[in-house]
């Protein structure tokens, strides 16, 4: 059995590991922290584990925690992860951050967005865990950075195009729509329900931190740099996450040639769904789900590609990818304990 630690794990993100861990046949779930909650049951916290999960919130304990796990989910705000990651790391356990302290190659585009990094020098002993893509890379890392929900549904289905040169990459706009639950769990004006009911804004116009994540991994897989222009949205749902991506295709590119891309890159891949002509994906058939489901027009006159994913925001974008990432870190098949409804 894989014994696995969760660390703040009374945020949504932390809840859906839970579950997600407590149902999983080859791990167990062995200690669970908080700061907030310390010393009291998680069904004291969540209600919906009552008489089936009663594991108490235990303190932050580096030495401790690490004698009881093989592996560390990190569900810590940005630059708190990095405090961390290197004493997990020192003592041989490996992590899997939910931040986006490790999600970088470059240090300098991660200080851009964020903070002055406190550990870069873990850089090179990390992998960014987008699961299709990076699969070689996570099996032999140490440190998983898990991707922001944002660039998970942008970027699997950008990086075949990209990386296959059909595309004219002077042109990509992303136009992404979120659940509430993105927001975290801590309260805020913007996501009191008042604020959020019945409406529908963007927020953070071309200067969402989740760029240059996105633009980074576009540069690498393109071999040339690329900037996008990303609108993000809040929907009044608690969670799911629906991105609609526009860019110009290159020559004669058909209809047929796209589609064989994405099979050719996913045709093995369990959790991307490739939607047939005239289908597109709709948030509620991923609610609940580690799919990220892709559909696709391309407009004949115009030579405009227009391309939609879906994901659930906290499982694919979040918890059910890192659990993803620990699988294959262990060499089980990639939906052992995701495939369930």
């Amino acid at each position: 059995m894989i014994k696995v630690g969760i660390i703040g794990a009374t945020g949504y993100t932390g809840a859906e590991l839970i579950k997600l861990i407590f149902n999983h046949p080859e791990a167990k779930l062995s200690i669970i922290t908080s700061k907030t909650f310390e010393g009291q049951p998680i069904s004291d916290v969540f209600p919906i584990f009552n008489n089936i999960i009663n594991n108490k919130c235990q303190h932050l304990d580096v030495d401790a925690i690490s004698e009881q796990a093989d592996i560390i989910f990190l569900c810590l705000p940005h630059k708190i992860s990095m405090e961390y990651v290197p004493q997990f790391f020192k003592n041989g356990v490996k992590v899997i951050d939910l931040s986006a302290d490790y999600r970088f190659n470059n240090v300098a585009c991660y200080e851009s967005a964020y903070q002055e990094h406190t550990s870069k020098e873990l850089f090179e002993f990390s992998a960014y865990g987008l699961s299709e893509i990076y699969k070689n890379e996570i099996k032999n890392s140490k440190i998983i950075g898990n991707p922001g929900c944002y660039p998970t549904s942008f970027l699997l289905p950008m990086i075949p195009l990209v990386k296959e040169k059909i595309i004219e990459t002077d042109f990509i706009i992303s136009d992404s729509k979120s659940g509430v639950s993105g927001a975290g769990r801590s309260a805020s004006l913007a996501t009191h329900f008042c604020e959020t009911n019945e409406s529908f804004k963007p927020y953070m116009i071309d200067n969402h931190r989740h760029i240059p994540e996105m633009e980074e991994k576009l540069t690498e897989n393109a071999g040339k740099e690329i900037k996008i222009t990303f609108v993000p949205h809040l929907l009044p749902i608690t969670r799911g996450m629906l991105t609609t991506i526009y860019t110009n295709i290159k020559g004669k590119i058909t209809r047929t040639d796209i589609e064989e891309i994405f099979h050719n890159y996913y045709k093995k891949k369990f959790f991307i769904r490739l939607l047939q002509k005239g289908n597109y994906p709709d948030i509620l058939s991923v609610k609940g789900t580690n799919f990220c489901d892709i559909g696709f027009h391309k407009n004949e006159d115009s030579g405009r590609l227009i391309i939609v994913s879906a994901i659930d925001n906290l499982l694919k974008g979040a918890a059910g990818q890192a659990v993803q990432n620990m699988n294959i870190i262990f060499n089980l098949e990639e939906y052992t304990g995701l495939n369930k409804i």
